[in-house]
């Protein structure tokens, strides 16, 4: 039973993450994400129900597009089963199955997957535009203040860090919007102070400090070869700057730790 329960949840995940990979390509664009049909962003043809199968049709179709035979990124096909896996690992882990199902374990499964929505489309728009997509990042304030209710009224937590955390996020978004309107575009450091407040609401500061100390290192090291290698073209380390994706390497390190952290949680419990 609980391996028939487990394969929904697989499922389910799979296609999350064909979601995510439509959300990624169009979110950016401004493009409509629910009601458009899925098509071919080389060709624009009208994808049908065989080419939407999550996995699969990757799989048979042999990584191409049906129709004008380009080449489709492996990186829909990865992002698809990492999600799969993410969400079985994740209600495994929270010991979650057919019979406790609909107990409160799955109002806390179901926030730490809009969570993990909200973490992998900031970390693939990033990846690829160097950008953190503001309607995103409003979605990850308001699902952090939903969690914030839950956690009061639910399970009767002491919220007086989390209100902290929400008068921080407001003020932020204050200073952000005044930014915008100013400069008319999205302050990249703004966004990376919000998203970090975001983190630590939902995966607690020491999970957030763990990332961000990873972020700095590795992004040290990347500078250091850069400036090894480059040492006589180089002419500022503003023209790294470009390139340095935090908001994905945070992203990354934040779901990376929070998985270790909740399967040594769960073991010992």
């Amino acid at each position: 039973m609980d391996i028939f329960f487990y394969v929904i949840i697989f499922i389910m995940g799979i296609t999350f993450g064909s979601f995510y990979t439509l959300a990624i390509h169009r979110i950016p664009k401004g493009e409509d994400i629910t009601h458009t049909h899925s098509y071919c962003p080389n060709c624009n043809h009208k994808l049908g129900i065989l080419d939407l199968i999550p996995v699969f049709s990757y799989i048979f179709l042999g990584g191409r597009c049906g129709y004008c035979k380009q080449k489709i990124r492996p990186r829909y096909l990865i992002l698809e089963i990492i999600s799969g896996i993410f969400f079985v690992l994740l209600a495994y882990l929270m010991k979650l199955n057919i019979y406790n199902c609909y107990s409160i374990k799955t109002v806390e499964y179901a926030f730490l997957i809009l969570y993990f929505t909200f973490i992998i489309l900031v970390a693939g728009i990033d990846k690829e535009r160097k950008s953190i997509n503001k309607p995103v990042l409003m979605y990850g304030v308001i699902i952090s203040i939903m969690y914030i209710i839950y956690l009061y009224i639910i399970e009767n937590t002491s919220i007086y860090r989390y209100v902290i955390y929400l008068i921080l996020l407001m003020l932020l978004l204050l200073i952000d919007t005044i930014s915008l309107k100013k400069c008319a575009k999205n302050n990249y450091t703004y966004s990376i102070l919000i998203l970090i407040i975001i983190m630590s609401i939902f995966t607690g500061e020491y999970i957030t400090v763990s990332s961000i100390i990873m972020t700095l290192i590795l992004i040290s090291i990347w500078l250091l070869e850069k400036k090894l290698r480059n040492c006589k073209n180089m002419k500022s380390d503003k023209q790294y700057n470009v390139e340095l994706k935090v908001g994905f390497y945070l992203c990354l390190f934040n779901i990376l730790y929070f998985m270790l952290i909740t399967l040594f949680y769960y073991s010992i419990n």
